[in-house]
């Protein structure tokens, strides 16, 4: 039985109706798919086509998401890895993919998979192999590793943890309405895989970097996100660049964590975009 919604099929089949060249986008923690729409309109309007599944049984709305936050709780890392390869894999032409934070994990794990054209990998959470731990990535997940109890849970952050963790280099208006407009609640799990990973031989967070078939891999970082400080995104760019395939690293001026929702998304989207452009052109 199919994990995908009536949605999600329709996008898939849209996606393959059509002679372009698609692009899966991947979203992390505390957002929704819907948070992609102005990349989808830029990559449709330069010749792509677009789809954005959400997580397995994501909400349609922020307002839906916040009246039932109950059904974030418990998504695993390799639960919500296995919706986006079948959406993949109902594919007819192998797509571009791009994620953000745990979608920037799970793009990368997609691209071990010999499962992409090309992958965009943005302030990616941090894959069992990096040992890179900065001071201010640890306070911004403490609001979640704070209470063991909420493995099982999904946790909504204030607004001054958003500010912390996302916002901190947009000023107090942007920030706010950043936060109305897009924050949600989100499962505490997958943060917990993340810093257990390198405990743990069999960690959901594993990724493989030596993969023949990962195709070419950007990696971008926000150079003042406090979520997923450019340290993490540079040790993964060193286990990555062990690759056979292009491994390209390119670090953002003065952004955070919320450099693909907040006012200088375009500046991100067009570093993805020229990346797409080279690697996986749009298909006549």
């Amino acid at each position: 039985m199919s994990s995908l919604t009536e949605h999600e099929q329709h996008e898939v089949a849209r996606a393959n109706e059509s002679a372009a060249r698609p692009v899966v986008f991947i979203h992390g923690l505390w957002l929704l798919s819907s948070s992609w729409q102005k990349w989808r309109d830029l990559f449709e309007a330069n010749g792509y086509v677009t789809l954005a599944p959400g997580w397995p049984d994501d909400p349609e709305t922020v307002e839906l998401a916040r009246e039932e936050p109950e059904v974030f709780a418990k998504k695993m890392v390799k639960h919500v890895t296995e919706h986006y390869l079948e959406a993949i894999s109902a594919l007819t032409q192998q797509p571009v993919v791009i994620g953000h934070s745990f979608g920037g994990l799970i793009a990368q794990k997609i691209a071990g998979e010999g499962a992409a054209s090309s992958t965009v990998s943005i302030d990616n959470a941090p894959f069992q192999g990096v040992l890179t731990l900065p001071r201010a990535s640890l306070k911004s997940a403490f609001p979640v590793l704070k209470n063991p109890a909420n493995v099982n849970r999904a946790v909504s952050l204030t607004f001054d943890e958003f500010k912390f963790g996302w916002a901190n280099n947009v000023d107090e208006a942007e920030a706010r309405e950043l936060y109305e407009n897009y924050h949600v609640p989100a499962a505490g799990l997958p943060l917990f895989q993340a810093a257990t990973a390198n405990l743990n031989p069999f960690a959901e967070t594993k990724v493989d970097t030596k993969a023949d078939a990962r195709g070419p891999l950007l990696l971008i970082s926000g150079e003042n996100d406090n979520t997923v400080p450019p340290a993490i995104v540079h040790s993964s760019y060193e286990l990555q660049s062990k690759n056979p395939g292009v491994t390209e690293l390119v670090t953002i001026p003065g952004r955070g964590h919320s450099l693909t929702i907040d006012s200088g998304w375009r500046e991100v989207a067009d570093e993805a975009l020229a990346f797409a452009q080279k690697y996986s052109p749009p298909l006549d």
